[in-house]
């Protein structure tokens, strides 16, 4: 990176598919990197391990429903690199049901993983990022496509989308951008848990390219967002989907 101070990062749901890419790639383009998981210490040290020689990075465990956890990365990355500069909050779930078939747990694991915590980061955020700052979120291009099975997922999504605009807003004074990337369907585990391959082929033949979206080419969107080629774009849900909307 050409700036003076290095810039740092904190990325959610970083121990597999897009959040690692991102991690990786982040940690390749410069920034010091907070690499959270909630589960799999496995995964997230082959991440760690994997990262560019002389990468800047930690890891942190926590799930990202409990505020104190966004609160401890801050300050861990505070404490160790000054300030954080990129918040990427890309850790969700999505389990897939038709409505009538979504239970209590179901709804509720939704709303506290793909909206709480993402508010829980972008609170924080707003609070104690550094001015000239980036917030990427995660929505999905299930919101337009509004596929059955989807529902309470996009719902939730849509959540996002909306704090996106409204965040971008509260926080332009600070010349803090704000944006949501809506990935198409893409080669992760979370993507392709519970599909047979019949499923798969069709969703492929979805898109103009008759393929599934990298997790790389999610963490080249995010790569962009973050530097200061994206400095007028705000407010914004840029589609990472090869077309299929």
């Amino acid at each position: 990176m050409n700036e003076q101070i290095q810039k740092t990062a904190i990325i959610t749901g970083a121990s597999r598919g897009i959040g690692a890419a991102i991690a990786t790639r982040m940690a390749h383009d410069g920034f010091n990197v907070i690499i959270n998981y909630a589960n799999d210490d496995a995964a997230a040290n082959r991440v760690l391990e994997s990262l560019p020689r002389g990468a800047n990075a930690v890891l942190h465990k926590g799930d990202i429903c409990d505020a104190n956890v966004m609160r401890a990365m801050f300050d861990k990355a505070e404490d160790q690199w000054g300030g954080v500069d990129a918040l990427i909050n890309n850790a969700g779930i999505m389990k897939l049901a038709p409505m009538a078939e979504c239970d209590d747990d179901l709804f509720d694991a939704h709303i506290g993983v793909n909206i709480k915590g993402v508010f829980n980061g972008m609170r924080e955020a707003a609070k104690r990022l550094r001015e000239g700052g980036h917030i990427v979120s995660f929505s999905t291009s299930v919101v337009g496509l509004y596929l059955p099975g989807y529902g309470v997922y996009a719902a939730t999504k849509a959540a996002v989308e909306a704090m996106t605009h409204v965040l971008s807003k509260e926080l332009g004074p600070k010349n803090i951008k704000v944006n949501a990337i809506a990935p198409g369907p893409t080669s992760t585990d979370l993507f392709l848990d519970g599909k047979d391959e019949a499923t798969i082929e069709r969703i492929k033949n979805m898109t103009p390219f008759k393929r599934l979206g990298t997790p790389e080419e999610i963490a080249n969107a995010v790569s962009f967002l973050v530097s200061e080629k994206a400095d007028w774009i705000n407010g914004q849900i840029i589609k990472v989907n090869g077309g299929i909307i």
